[in-house]
């Protein structure tokens, strides 16, 4: 595990808007074995390291980083690379092999037979995170979640 861009003060996508994220840390998964629970525990280094570990929001972080790998692996055959920002925000950048983001509708589970699990997994990221989106990039998709610093710092609860 190792920082990528340290202090490069850059911003996600190109936003000129959104927050600055002076440190990075990617971690390839493409074909690992045990994605999910090592994308946690670099997820869970990255926030002791930036000082936001220990509180209830950062474990609402690891929980969506979780939520995030555990559906690439369902519905997009894994989950490439994890991307990890640090800055004004913390940024969980999720990449697949798969572009289509029709199956990520925000607000409506599936609807399951009662009883069956699943389905309610972004909603679960919706509303833990301050922020969410999917973007398409060239060989499939990323899906991302960001968590304003001054919440990870104060642990102030999410929206309701």
């Amino acid at each position: 595990m190792r920082t990528i861009g340290a202090d490069t003060g850059e911003r996600a996508s190109g936003d000129t808007r959104g927050p600055v994220f002076p440190q990075r840390r990617r971690l390839a998964l493409r074909g690992a074995r045990r994605q999910i629970a090592r994308g946690r525990a670099f997820a869970r280094e990255a926030l002791e390291d930036w000082g936001w570990d220990g509180r209830t929001t950062s474990e609402d972080a690891l929980l969506v980083v979780s939520e995030l790998l555990t559906n690439a692996n369902l519905h997009a055959d894994g989950c490439h690379e994890l991307l990890l920002r640090g800055g004004e925000a913390f940024r969980v950048e999720v990449y697949d092999g798969h572009g289509d983001l029709r199956r990520l509708a925000p607000g409506t589970p599936r609807l399951r037979a009662p009883g069956t699990p699943g389905g309610y997994g972004l909603l679960l990221v919706r509303r833990l995170a301050d922020r969410w989106g999917a973007e398409t990039i060239e060989q499939g998709k990323v899906v991302w979640a960001e968590f304003d610093a001054d919440r990870l710092r104060s642990d102030r609860p999410g929206r309701a």
